[in-house]
């Protein structure tokens, strides 16, 4: 058996959870009075988390998106809206549940690391089904630092037990690339 570790990211790379939280932003957004994003022309955008998704409701109803505290304020109010349907449209990718499978049979030590907050990225994967393949799972909010600090990185590698070395990031953005290097 190698002990190699496989360093996931969650969104974009394990679940397609793009539906879930264009919809959240786009019911705040409703909220606030702006205009809804349209997903086709926010899909690329998903990957920069929930405040991007705000920032462009925010300019593309023609307003100055709010900073600081303000923008932390209705970040949390985003959050509420996709805990409240965090899982309604969101799929694993196809081959998802086979391949962390195949990878734990033949003693990879399996981990996340995601820039979405550590309460929500828990919860989407318990109802994934598939928290229980992993050693360890490192949220946004986990550290002071996120991706794509390699910090982030290599934390999720030791809380795993695993060393760089013979690890792999598996991801889908910039970000993910760039904490890999």
């Amino acid at each position: 058996m190698c002990r190699y570790a496989a360093i996931f990211d969650l969104d974009g790379t394990l679940a397609d959870t793009a539906p879930d939280l264009v919809n959240a932003a786009n019911r705040l957004l409703d909220q606030l009075g702006l205009p809804a994003l349209v997903f086709r022309e926010t899909r690329n955008a998903v990957g920069m988390g929930g405040r991007a998704l705000l920032r462009l409701g925010y300019l593309r109803g023609g307003r100055v998106p709010p900073q600081g505290d303000e923008m932390t304020a209705l970040y949390a109010r985003f959050l509420v809206e996709y805990d409240g349907a965090i899982d309604e449209s969101t799929r694993l990718f196809r081959g998802v549940g086979e391949t962390l499978n195949d990878l734990h049979s033949k003693g990879w030590l399996l981990g996340v690391c995601t820039n979405k907050p550590i309460a929500p990225a828990k919860r989407l994967l318990e109802r994934l089904g598939i928290a229980h393949r992993f050693g360890a799972i490192l949220g946004g909010d986990s550290l002071p630092v996120r991706k794509p600090d390699p910090r982030h990185l290599f934390a999720t590698i030791e809380a795993i037990g695993a060393e760089a070395g013979g690890s792999v990031m598996i991801g889908d953005s910039d970000v993910d690339l760039a904490a890999a290097r």
